[in-house]
């Protein structure tokens, strides 16, 4: 479910949601080379959108994709080039297949609101990197306010029906502070983007 909405979202023909998304790979492209990483993992890498944007970029790092869905790997095999590394699966049991590597950069974006229990995902997360973690969420309520104004998921008063986590800015960054040193905080519309360092 979570992947086809990925589709949706990053192939979309309306110019103002494509100008949101650019600006959003933009500002991820901005937060990696401040955290200048020699090795980024992203969990949750769905179709390989934004680890194509790093290579687009010039972003040197090793680049390693994990994504529950074969069929987003797939298609995420098919946006990168070489050297980037895809793995279906969860990240932590297929860290194995790393090369021996252990990422300096982890990235989760735009997964943590569809989790059951994401402070637990959290601390997965802190010992899946050596130093930073990039999270994005949608910035609430003003995610939801926007669906609104389109008529889109009218009788969830703007819900994603699939986001069963919200959190303003100021809330994520509290959540992400339990278990990580914020670095910045950045809140490309209308999304909230945290860099934090493992403690």
């Amino acid at each position: 479910m979570r992947t086809h909405g990925n589709v949706q979202k990053h192939e979309t023909s309306n110019p103002l949601q494509r100008r949101l998304i650019a600006a959003f790979h933009r500002q991820v492209v901005a937060e990696v080379r401040r955290a200048a990483p020699t090795c980024v993992l992203e969990v949750g890498c769905g179709e390989g959108y934004v680890l194509a944007e790093l290579q687009r970029a010039g972003v040197d790092a090793d680049l390693i994709g994990v994504d529950f869905s074969a069929p987003a790997i797939a298609a995420a095999r098919g946006r990168l080039s070489a050297p980037a590394e895809l793995h279906v699966g969860d990240a932590r049991d297929v860290t194995s297949s790393f090369s021996g590597r252990r990422p300096d950069l982890v990235m989760m974006l735009e997964v943590l609101e569809h989790l059951e229990e994401p402070e637990a995902m959290l601390d997965d997360l802190s010992v899946l990197t050596t130093r930073h973690v990039l999270l994005s969420v949608p910035r609430e309520p003003l995610f939801r306010g926007m669906n609104l104004l389109r008529l889109k998921n009218v009788r969830g008063l703007g819900n994603d029906p699939e986001h069963i986590n919200h959190w303003t800015s100021r809330s994520f960054v509290k959540t992400v502070s339990r278990r990580f040193d914020i670095v910045t905080m950045v809140r490309p519309f209308p999304w909230t983007l945290v860099l934090a360092r493992v403690r």
